[in-house]
């Protein structure tokens, strides 16, 4: 073979890598900007459920989110990052906590909630019930007396418009991938 063929191919070959990888990046790029999403759980409040740390892949065309999804808000709040909570109840459903005996209900009803760690004694600013106003959603972490969410008024009712997408996995560290 010829030096000037053996060049021939070494120069193809170093296209075709390089448009493999970029046409690659390019489609990473896409997906991630328009389909999904990665973030971040900083703090305790989702614990056990999520850790300070794990990074999620969060879904930007859960347009509908229900009770019990795991949600990415960019709502401003005294933060001032985007927070990962739990959806307790949804537009028009009274929401009232017995802080004495930690239970949770809505519509009257007791929240059977198997991810929650520990009773939800922690009071904070708002009095309960309280209903849920049009177009926003109630949301609490599931580590409840660790977690500043819609009982207090640094957070309050989340309006639906600032929900980044419903967490649909764990990315990092490894373990479990579904989210519930």
């Amino acid at each position: 073979m010829s030096l000037m063929r053996l060049k021939g191919k070494l120069v193809q070959l170093v296209y075709d890598s390089i448009s493999i990888i970029y046409t690659a990046v390019i489609i990473i790029m896409v997906v991630f900007t328009f389909f999904f999403r990665i973030a971040g759980v900083i703090g305790p409040s989702m614990m056990d459920t999520l850790n300070n740390g794990d990074k999620l892949v969060v879904s930007a065309f859960v347009k509908t989110p229900q009770p019990g999804d795991i949600i990415i808000i960019t709502q401003p709040n005294a933060f001032h990052e985007p927070i990962v909570k739990r959806i307790v109840a949804m537009p028009g459903q009274e929401v009232n906590i017995d802080f004495l005996k930690g239970l949770v209900y809505v519509d009257g009803n007791i929240l059977k909630e198997f991810y929650v760690k520990g009773n939800t004694t922690d009071k904070f600013d708002l009095d309960f019930p309280m209903t849920v106003p049009p177009g926003s959603v109630f949301v609490m972490g599931d580590n409840r007396n660790h977690s500043t969410d819609s009982r207090s008024s640094q957070i309050g009712f989340v309006d639906e418009d600032y929900i980044l997408g419903k967490v649909l996995g764990r990315i990092y560290p490894k373990g479990s991938w579904w989210i519930r």
